[in-house]
């Protein structure tokens, strides 16, 4: 379904994107995971079709630069930043149910579901309404529609705890058919519905974990954290994992601990908050089958 390959991507000199490969087959559910800056945003921008770039990127065979309106067809997409639009609620709604072959009531039925009631914001401009009401809106247009892929950059941001269960709920309702890169923070609210987490640090993939082999959950998983700093809350959080630490080359310091494998999302979940003080997170390749790391 999707294939990156060489990509690089720079802003003023600057790589964000460091030739970056992936593949992403037809159905996958992917987390995809990493500090801010890491180049998770310009990874999908790029899907896209939003940037420039080097290298090789592709979506069903079709190019997002080139095919860029016919690779959209195929997307539904929540943006990590809402866009300022003076557009009125109702007017937007119709306007995009009619870009994507869907209705306005469809839209607002999922909207609904996430606690929004969009007659009672009818006529509000988008650009007014609480940050909530922006992310419910965007995810009732992205999931308004009929589309094999999603791309949802940071979607919970903003949302209250009953909009991240409908979220997850409606999500989950279109896993068997839809292919999904969903960039979250909150890897243990995702991980009962991805099949893989995709990890990347300075445009470059750090680890790639698929999470579906049940064989895999029974074993014991050898793990190496380094960082960067003396974190304190980092430090007590692999204590609490019962880490130990190995060895030092300041500035960096090395911890080594042994965790389930059918409790690896909810470890990389808790450190994800970190990852700012966190160099590099490895997983025992001998022990899961198609783990990567640097």
């Amino acid at each position: 379904m999707i294939k990156i390959s060489n990509l690089r991507k720079t802003f003023r000199r600057v790589p964000v994107l460091d030739d970056l490969a992936l593949e992403i087959g037809v159905g996958e559910r992917v987390a995809l995971i990493g500090s801010n800056g890491a180049g998770k945003t310009s990874l999908i921008r790029c899907l896209l079709g939003e940037y420039v770039h080097e290298g090789s990127v592709t979506i069903g065979g079709r190019e997002p630069r080139r095919h860029r309106q016919e690779v959209l067809r195929r997307i539904g997409f929540v943006p990590q930043l809402p866009p300022p639009l003076a557009m009125p609620v109702a007017q937007l709604i119709a306007y995009s149910a009619s870009l994507c072959a869907t209705s306005s009531e469809r839209i607002a039925g999922v909207a609904s579901r996430l606690g929004l009631d969009v007659r009672a914001c009818a006529t509000q401009p988008f650009l007014r309404l609480s940050g909530g009401m922006k992310q419910k809106l965007l995810i009732a247009i992205a999931l308004g529609r009929d589309t094999d892929l999603l791309f949802m950059d940071e979607p919970a941001a903003n949302l209250d705890p009953a909009a991240r269960g409908g979220l997850f709920e409606l999500l989950a309702e279109r896993e068997q058919q839809t292919t999904m890169i969903i960039s979250s923070h909150r890897l243990n609210e995702v991980s009962a519905l991805v099949t893989r987490v995709v990890e990347l640090d300075l445009g470059k993939v750090t680890l790639d974990e698929r999470t579906g082999n049940s064989d895999s959950l029974r074993t014991m998983l050898d793990c190496r954290v380094v960082a960067r700093e003396r974190d304190p809350s980092l430090l007590a959080l692999l204590i609490a994992w019962r880490f130990t630490e190995v060895g030092s080359n300041e500035p960096d310091f090395e911890w080594r601990g042994r965790i389930a494998a059918a409790d690896r999302l909810r470890f990389l979940g808790a450190i994800t908050p970190y990852a700012s003080a966190t160099r590099s997170i490895s997983v025992d390749e001998a022990a899961v089958a198609g783990a990567v790391h640097a």
